[in-house]
């Protein structure tokens, strides 16, 4: 089979698409036929040029998040059959629940790759009104949004949330499944083209945080009640604590990211003295996995995609996500 390796850790260039042996799939493994799988900033970018937060042992095939069809059954597998529309959740090995910290494509062979093993019981199936590349976002971020929003913050209909970041992956995410759970979210970002996808994807307001104090704005959309949950994954030291400012007493904020550096300056002041609780978590349940894709098939959240490229240009596609150009996913489909 074809496939992107990488098998000394740098530039995009590093990225080498070769000829490779196609896995056999081993006990309670399905063997999937690659049809979609994302480029992600941390899981691809940051492992690729080996400054991932973890070990990463080479050769490595990158690729968290494959979405194909099942070509062959391992042994003992009785939950999935061949011609099974699939997603993969990317948690694997023994613990592969939220808070695994093994990932398909860093510590395993991922879906940069014509075809991919994953373990059955880590697969979800993709509902036919949904096309490949939607089920592979869908499944990348909506379910972490849910973890975050749902599980951990406790998110409750007609509690104020601001999401910072609203036009990324992840944030994007945390303005639907905020609106899908009966929230109010105001959708924070650094540009006025990114504060629209917010308020077109169902924000009831909008902040620049480039532009604009994010606390005034907060306060004041919030009549000066403050944001009950703060959806955070940027960690810059410069709007973490506008955002932390921004809170309602008692409010919650869970964070899943530092793409804008991750050390961060912290009021204990007024952490301690309103109570506040701050959440840093991870990953998903199968239960986030399936309300996810169902709301997706529902029309009633959308995956933002770029652009799609065949796996050969995984290279231009590293370029692209880097140079941070576009708004949404950008999708490697092996089979062009």
């Amino acid at each position: 089979m074809k496939a992107i390796v990488v098998r000394e850790f740098g530039p995009p260039s590093v990225l080498r698409y070769e000829e490779v042996p196609t896995p056999e799939p081993g006990p309670g493994e399905v063997l999937i036929q690659v049809h979609a799988v994302s480029v992600n900033r941390t899981l691809d970018t940051v492992v690729r040029a080996g400054k991932y937060a973890r070990r990463v042992t080479l050769p490595i095939i990158l690729g968290v998040d494959p979405s194909g069809v099942v070509t062959r059954l391992g042994p003992g597998v009785t939950e999935r059959k061949v011609g099974d529309r699939v997603t993969v959740q990317l948690r694997v090995g023994p613990e592969s629940g939220a808070d695994s910290i093994r990932a398909l494509g860093v510590h395993a062979w991922g879906g940069y790759a014509q075809y991919v093993c994953a373990l059955a019981d880590r697969t979800a199936i993709v509902p036919d009104s949904l096309d490949f590349a939607t089920a592979t976002v869908v499944s990348r971020h909506a379910p972490t949004a849910f973890h975050l929003l749902r599980d951990r913050a406790q998110l409750k209909a007609g509690e104020w949330v601001l999401v910072m970041g609203a036009a990324g992956g992840l944030g994007s995410a945390g303005i639907q499944v905020a609106k899908y759970l009966g929230a109010k979210v105001i959708g924070a970002a650094g540009a006025a083209e990114r504060v629209k996808v917010g308020l077109d994807l169902g924000a009831d307001a909008g902040v620049n945080y480039r532009s604009q104090d994010l606390t005034v704005e907060a306060m004041r959309i919030t009549e000066g009640k403050g944001v009950n949950v703060v959806f955070e994954n940027i960690g810059d030291p410069d709007l973490f604590p506008k955002a932390l400012a921004a809170m309602a007493r008692r409010g919650r904020l869970v964070t899943a990211g530092g793409h804008g550096g991750g050390t961060v300056p912290l009021d204990v002041n007024r952490l301690y003295q309103n109570h506040l609780t701050i959440i840093g978590a991870t990953g998903e349940t199968p239960d986030d996995v399936a309300i996810s894709l169902k709301a997706a098939a529902e029309g009633k959240f959308k995956g933002l995609i770029d652009r799609i490229m065949p796996l050969s240009k995984a290279i231009e596609a590293h370029e692209w996500v880097e140079s941070r150009g576009g708004v949404g996913k950008v999708i490697l489909d092996p089979m062009k």
